[in-house]
């Protein structure tokens, strides 16, 4: 099952969903065509999968950020890192969570865009929670905590698409890593009560 869904998320990787066969998919994985029927159902199940895949490790990441050991500040300067670090490690997946149905990218039908649309929300969630504790205590200004945490998430998928350009604009994960310190900076130094 393992080898599936790794060839499943290859060759999502390379083309969208409707271009790849089955037999595309169970031949790259070394398997017969009827294990990813018997495994997950159809190649949309497969999708789903692989998609699973990708929200787990990203959760994992994530969760590294929100510790009780950070201040709410720390928590959202840890997000920012903990979102780099999952795009340089996996850069396939990020690309199919953060830019869902991009010309070469996952093609997500409508039950599976409204998971990603769950998941995105969910870890939104915690960065909501990070700024509303940072107002109580007083570290953070009063401000919309949904419409920053929107800001920020769409500012780091923003920085972060940098690094697959295919021009000079292209970013390696230094200048990322700078680049991501710095708009995380420029709206904590707007959030932050001096």
């Amino acid at each position: 099952m393992a080898a599936l869904v790794r060839a499943g998320q290859e060759i999502f990787s390379e083309r969208s969903v409707e271009d790849v066969t089955v037999e595309e998919i169970a031949e790259r994985a070394g398997v017969a065509v009827g294990s990813i029927y018997n495994h997950f159902g159809s190649k949309a199940g497969l999708q789903a999968a692989v998609v699973e895949h990708a929200l787990e490790a990203d959760r994992h990441y994530m969760d590294r950020a929100y510790t009780a050991d950070r201040s709410p500040a720390e928590q959202i300067y840890a997000a920012a890192e903990q979102y780099l670090d999952f795009y340089l490690d996996h850069p396939d997946y990020f690309r199919m969570l953060a830019f869902p149905g991009q010309p070469g990218q996952y093609q997500a039908g409508q039950e599976l865009s409204e998971r990603l649309v769950r998941a995105v929300d969910e870890q939104n969630r915690h960065l909501v929670e990070a700024l509303r504790q940072g107002m109580a205590s007083g570290e953070l200004r009063e401000v919309d905590p949904e419409e920053v945490a929107t800001i920020l998430w769409a500012a780091w998928n923003g920085v972060i698409s940098l690094g697959w350009r295919p021009d000079s604009l292209r970013r390696d994960s230094a200048e990322l890593r700078a680049l991501l310190a710095t708009a995380t900076e420029i709206v904590a130094n707007g959030l932050l009560v001096r």
